[in-house]
């Protein structure tokens, strides 16, 4: 079970250092099943409750998790500062369409834009007390929201999206407190949640979105919390509908406590509408990220929400890292008014990637998603035997366990590094690793 790794420890805070070393150094694999409490206990010499408590801290810092008759074992992203062991190695020769970032190509030069804001910096430095957020960001990111239809309020700036949604969460749920999430979804939420000591629900997806059944049935359960992707949602490429967006905020007016999460990472390079939910719900938060559009390395949210929640964020985050770079910031406001990203031109390019694709598996009778973002979703029989036989082939995708709950099986293609002359070799594999079949619901 263990392979050579011995866990030790006489107290539980020693046992749960022994563990966590492990997973931290690769002794312990992301997966591995720990062993039951008694048989722990008995080889330590320790109460089976020295062994319940080193578990149970374990689990509240994200290291394992439980799953009842099943066993614990190690999250397949726990929370160490050693894992790097955890990336996927594709062998030379091989075409990798795991990684799930941007195409290089279609991402602007940053050496203009962070020179011009050097400039700036120079002229006024910003000082110790001076406003979190960029004035003109602010302005800018403002101008956007409004003219997409979200609702007025303030904003901040944070890290990167999963910052922001950590950040909401955490100003309003406490451990314990269940949040709805996609399923599937987005892996990282996934991983973030039990670190924050939330428990998550899975709503099912469809290509217009999360299934207001789903989302009444969570909220119905207790649900405080529903995280929604708006558009190129990972990994199946959904976006909100007009009709969908109805429907949900018909399904939220019934549950005005909720805190509403929004995520619009696609933003800048997608080519549907956005059709926001905001405004129904009490608390709510939206949530706009550079990556995607800009390059990963920009690691930069644009946040707003209700006054109540953009102020516990702010707040909190002035007690930490105080501010996101105004460097950073004046390199993004130039990025957002110089017309560095043509919108139509990134959209339209990921757009004819995916259309080509899911239209050429489609001949070979394989049923794939795609309607917005750099993703192609295909639900499978066999989801390790579909990677394993498509990485022989030379293709490296990803396996959907990464980002799905109790959703069936599934693959995740990115189509960034593909040129659309490998559509065709690329459903030939894909057809013979999955194999035709009728429609196979990814819900």
């Amino acid at each position: 079970m263990l392979g050579e790794y011995r866990i030790e420890g006489r107290r539980a805070a020693d046992i749960a250092a022994s563990v966590e070393r492990a997973v931290g150094s690769g002794g312990l694999e992301p997966g591995q099943l720990l062993p039951p409490m008694r048989e722990l206990a008995e080889r330590l010499g320790v109460n089976p409750n020295t062994v319940a408590a080193a578990y149970r801290t374990l689990r509240e810092r994200g290291v394992i998790e439980t799953a009842g008759r099943r066993g614990s074992r190690v999250r397949s992203k726990p929370v160490t500062t050693g894992r790097e062991y955890l990336r996927v190695e594709v062998p030379e020769g091989v075409r990798d369409l795991a990684h799930g970032n941007p195409d290089r190509a279609l991402l602007p030069g940053l050496a203009e834009a962070f020179a011009v804001a050097g400039r700036e910096s120079d002229l006024h430095p910003v000082q110790y007390g001076e406003d979190a957020v960029e004035p003109e960001l602010g302005r800018v990111a403002r101008a956007d929201l409004d003219a997409d239809g979200v609702p007025e309020g303030p904003v901040v700036v944070t890290s990167g999206s999963l910052d922001a949604i950590e950040r909401v969460l955490a100003a309003h749920l406490k451990p314990g407190d269940a949040v709805a999430v996609e399923d599937p979804g987005w892996g990282s939420v996934f991983d973030l949640a039990p670190v924050l000591g939330l428990r998550t629900v899975g709503v099912g997806v469809d290509d217009e979105g999360p299934l207001p059944d789903d989302v009444r049935r969570a909220l119905a359960g207790g649900a405080r919390a529903l995280i929604v992707t708006d558009r190129a949602q990972n990994p199946t490429g959904a976006a909100v509908t007009a009709a969908r967006a109805r429907a949900l905020r018909s399904v939220l007016a019934e549950y005005p406590e909720t805190l509403l999460v929004e995520d619009d990472h696609g933003h800048r390079i997608v080519d549907v509408p956005l059709h926001p939910l905001a405004g129904v719900t009490r608390h709510w938060a939206f949530v706009r990220s550079a990556a995607k559009a800009y390059g990963p390395d920009l690691r930069l949210a644009v946040l707003t929400g209700d006054a109540v929640t953009v102020d516990r964020v702010h707040g909190r985050q002035r007690l930490g890292p105080g501010w996101v770079s105004r460097l950073l910031q004046k390199a993004v406001v130039h990025l957002w008014t110089s017309g560095a990203v043509d919108v139509v031109a990134v959209s339209d390019a990921y757009g004819r990637r995916r259309d080509a694709l899911i239209s050429a598996l489609e001949a070979r009778g394989v049923v794939a998603h795609g309607r917005s973002g750099m993703n192609v979703w295909i639900p499978v029989p066999d989801e390790t035997g579909a990677v394993a036989r498509l990485l022989h082939a030379g293709w490296a995708v990803a396996p959907g366990a990464r980002f799905r709950m109790s959703a069936p099986p599934g693959i995740r293609i990115t189509v960034s590094p593909l040129g659309l002359d490998d559509m065709e070799p690329l459903a030939d594999a894909v057809a013979a690793a999955v194999g035709p079949g009728p429609a196979r619901r990814y819900v």
